[in-house]
């Protein structure tokens, strides 16, 4: 990978590390130390923005999508509900609940939300639809026309993505899914809103349930 490649992996290599971070923290500390992360995964989006461009403007993807995004909701807490299986590792899973109906409380949800309904998915979408899918298909990736990948660039986005959850096996529905919702829109835009509505159906379950494990 050479520098021209540095907007679509810096954000989530920064994430990646911040995030490995937050399990060294005391609970007390969570909420500050996810504030900072957010901060800084934006600024470093904003700061290499050129991928950003990718995300075009098209209407018509948009309710196809969030419908899409719901159906991954439902499949991921579905399948992680009944199906029984190892995980990798765990999440940092900070309950709120002792913050309820203070400043503080309000400031942590709607930092928490805006991570997971709107930087997590342009980031992500930005670097394994956008960028990788298309980078181990052809080097020169820009070259490709969004949603075309090989089958080979396909499987390992798949299980790379797999490994980067602690749920592996849902996250192999929802990356599949995504790739392939790509590859029928040519669309961008299309994935960020799924992934979007897929993640903010999923904060809204925590928020009813409190599930806290899906953080």
């Amino acid at each position: 990978m050479t520098r021209r490649t540095w907007p679509y992996w810096a954000p989530i290599l920064l994430f990646g590390v911040l995030t490995l971070g937050e399990s060294y923290v005391p609970p007390s500390a969570y909420l500050s130390v996810y504030a900072i992360k957010a901060l800084l995964v934006t600024l470093t989006l904003i700061a290499f923005r050129e991928p950003l461009g990718d995300i075009r403007f098209q209407p018509a993807v948009i309710l196809p999508s969030v419908l899409v995004g719901l159906v991954v909701f439902a499949l991921w807490v579905g399948i992680q509900e009944a199906v029984p299986y190892p995980a990798l590792g765990r999440r940092t899973a900070f309950d709120p609940t002792p913050l309820q109906n203070s400043p503080w409380g309000y400031a942590f949800l709607a930092i928490r939300l805006y991570g997971l309904v709107v930087m997590v998915p342009v980031m992500e979408e930005i670097f394994w639809r956008s960028f990788l899918l298309r980078y181990l298909t052809q080097p020169d990736f820009r070259r490709l026309p969004m949603g075309t990948f090989s089958a080979s660039a396909l499987g390992f986005v798949v299980a790379a993505s797999a490994l980067a959850h602690p749920e592996w096996l849902v996250a192999i529905v929802a990356s599949l899914a995504y790739a392939l919702w790509l590859r029928r829109t040519r669309s961008l835009l299309a994935v960020v809103v799924a992934h979007a509505a897929t993640n903010a159906a999923l904060g809204g379950y925590v928020l009813a349930t409190g599930s806290w494990q899906y953080w």
